[in-house]
């Protein structure tokens, strides 16, 4: 089943031979054949128009978006405060009892 099968040696090619034949003869036509020397057309200025249009729909989804977008970027930064806060807690208590134990290890 993983064997490779090899083709029959009549279909098989041989390394003098190509299985694409050489592209000979072929002329392509000249990609323009007109001649003319009238300049172009000058462009035409479009019509100025504001850059955004906004209606009330869009508005109104421009403002929850930005809401949704401080509330949530405000959470996150008030977990990462609250965590460093619970974190400098704990190692506070931690430095006052090793304190605690180091320095009278005799009154105990």
């Amino acid at each position: 089943m993983f064997t490779p099968k090899i083709p029959p040696p009549d279909t098989a090619p041989t390394p003098a031979t190509s299985l694409v034949p050489p592209l000979t003869g072929l002329v392509h036509p000249p990609a323009c054949t007109c001649h003319t020397t009238a300049p172009a057309p000058a462009p035409v200025a479009p019509l100025a128009r504001p850059a955004v249009q906004l209606t009330p729909g869009s508005l109104l989804v421009a403002a929850a978006g930005g809401t949704a977008m401080v509330l949530i970027i405000g959470t996150v930064l008030v977990s990462m405060l609250l965590a460093t806060a619970i974190t400098a807690a704990s190692v506070a208590i931690c430095a006052v009892v090793l304190r605690s134990l180091l320095n009278r290890p005799n009154n105990r």
